[in-house]
């Protein structure tokens, strides 16, 4: 076949070697950094970092909170602290609120016990002028 330079029926490609070491050489890339990253002296040397990164940005972070605090104020709008401000406050009157609707339903429960158990004893039957008895007026 004029078309067949490799003479197993596929066609002859350039790149394939090159494919073939970049996979060998990103194997054996990835195998080496699992093992590293998997290691405790890279987990002690990865705290340590954040540790110093923390430590280093807090001014930062607190100037830049404040910078925006600032600016939320002067623009009229809500800061992080009124949202969770106002959700506390919104707890607390749904608690007061669940807790008034116990109380009403208790009350209920009173009120619908049956009439027998809080029935009144009949009022003492008097004279009339005219010396017959009759019942008091409630």
């Amino acid at each position: 076949m004029a078309n067949d330079p490799t003479g197993n029926g596929a066609q002859f490609d350039p790149m394939g070697p090159f494919r073939q070491m970049r996979d060998a050489y990103l194997d054996v890339w990835s195998k080496t950094m699992v093992d590293t990253v998997n290691s405790e002296s890279y987990a002690r040397a990865t705290g340590a970092m954040l540790d110093a990164y923390l430590t280093v940005s807090s001014p930062f972070r607190d100037a830049v909170e404040k910078a925006m605090l600032q600016a939320l104020q002067q623009l009229s709008m809500p800061s992080r602290a009124d949202f969770v401000s106002l959700a506390e406050r919104l707890t607390n009157v749904e608690m007061r609120l669940d807790d008034m609707e116990a109380k009403l339903d208790r009350i209920e429960a009173r009120i619908a016990k049956p009439a027998t158990a809080t029935r009144r004893p009949a009022a003492p039957a008097t004279r009339d002028r005219r010396g017959s008895r009759r019942k008091r007026s409630k």
